[in-house]
């Protein structure tokens, strides 16, 4: 065991924490109608709470046992063997275990801005579940638990396939089979507390550093380097996406702003630990431009009531970073490089072949899992309690007192 490498994952499992709850919960619950304010928070700590169950029984060693190139082996069920002692590189077991329970915390949790307003709190439950056990698991024993993608040398530091992919394809099928909202879109109301909204992205982005810098699994100099890419890659996002609205509407918005920070962070993140600085600004003002198209052509022309569009800013976003990493992975100083002999275009096509088998493979295995939830709990709420909002239909609260 190293000391440095254990108090720093120590640090960066609480930091990515810190993103789910309360960054994520607050971002999105921003983004409703006052009267569906805590039924997104109470998803959000609620699915958090399952995941960490899931992961500690079986999802672990699903993901991370020796098994076959599909699916990890059994023997790690409700963490066995797992004792003090048990190292995993310079690091407790049990330290990189919760470590990777945090970002199996996270990723079914980003599915939700896809499907609020309007979904049944049981559905939310019972789908999330079910995926991250049937999707979650499974991609990430392929590319970091020794899987066939793995073997193909992919590239993802931090989860752009592991986390974006998967959770923004499968928001859209969710968001697909649910239906839009009443009023979709012409009728839908703006974000209810935009300051909220910010107050989440800003706790999105420093725990982001516990995402990608802590993906190195050591303090040392690719943490060093993810961190400042990490950081560069939001700032300029940020303000490419508040350029696009000045000179789209004339006035820059806040929620604005901040959905572009997002949008470089997931760009970032399957690059950052193969990119330098330079790499992290390229990164950030591709992601910057690609997701805001991708709002729009999702929401406006597709017609998919993708809420709080998590494909556009996370799915699109992730699979832009990976795709972009054997071009960026030498530029300026920093660029770590690709393994030897391997060719910018072979890397591309093994990155390109990672995206498009983990996209199809979610979509299908959540369209079954949501089929299966359509069944077992119903999806939709009715239409009185959707008016009402999900707060006091659902939960018996209200966020606000009037």
């Amino acid at each position: 065991m190293n000391a440095a490498d254990t108090s720093w994952i120590l640090t960066s499992t609480a930091l990515v924490l810190l993103m789910t709850l309360p960054g994520l919960a607050l971002f999105y619950a921003g983004l409703v109608q006052a009267k569906n304010i805590l039924s997104v928070l109470m998803q959000c700590i609620a699915v958090a709470c399952a995941a960490s169950l899931l992961w500690f029984a079986f999802g672990y060693s699903l993901a991370f046992d020796a098994g076959t190139a599909w699916l990890g082996g059994i023997s790690k069920f409700f963490l066995a063997g797992i004792d003090r002692q048990a190292l995993t590189g310079t690091l407790p077991e049990s330290l990189f275990a919760m470590f990777q329970m945090t970002f199996a915390i996270i990723t079914p949790a980003l599915m939700i801005g896809a499907f609020v307003e309007r979904i049944r709190f049981g559905a939310v439950m019972l789908i999330c579940s079910l995926w991250l056990l049937v999707v979650y698991a499974p991609v990430t024993h392929w590319v970091w638990g020794g899987g066939w993608l793995a073997g193909r040398g992919i590239i993802d530091f931090a989860g752009g396939i592991v986390v974006h992919v998967t959770a923004g394809v499968s928001a859209a099928v969710i968001a697909i089979m649910l239906g839009a909202r009443k009023g979709f879109p012409d009728r839908v109301l703006p974000p209810h507390a935009p300051w909220m909204v910010m107050v989440g992205a800003a706790l999105l982005w420093v725990g982001w550093f516990g995402f990608n810098a802590g993906s190195a699994v050591a303090a040392n100099q690719n943490a060093a380097m993810a961190m400042i890419a990490t950081h560069l890659s939001a700032a300029t996002a940020s303000l490419v996406w508040l350029v696009v609205e000045k000179l789209r509407f004339g006035k820059p918005s806040l929620v604005g702003l901040v959905t572009g920070t997002i949008a470089g962070l997931a760009t970032v993140t399957p690059a950052s630990g193969t990119v330098g600085p330079l790499g992290g600004i390229l990164l950030g003002l591709a992601g910057g431009l690609v997701c805001y198209a991708a709002v729009d052509l999702i929401k406006l022309r597709l017609r998919v009531d993708d809420s709080l569009d998590v494909l556009a800013v996370h799915g699109i976003g992730g699979a832009t970073g990976t795709l972009l990493v054997p071009f960026l992975a030498t530029v300026g100083y920093g660029g770590a490089g690709l393994a030897e002999g391997v060719s910018m275009g072979g890397q591309f096509v093994v990155q390109a072949i990672g995206v498009v088998a983990v996209a199809i493979w979610s979509a299908v295995a959540t369209a079954i899992i949501v089929s299966l939830a359509k069944a077992v709990t119903g999806l939709r709420v009715s239409e009185d309690e959707e008016t009402e909002g999900l707060d006091f239909s659902y939960h018996g609260e209200t966020g606000y007192r009037h």
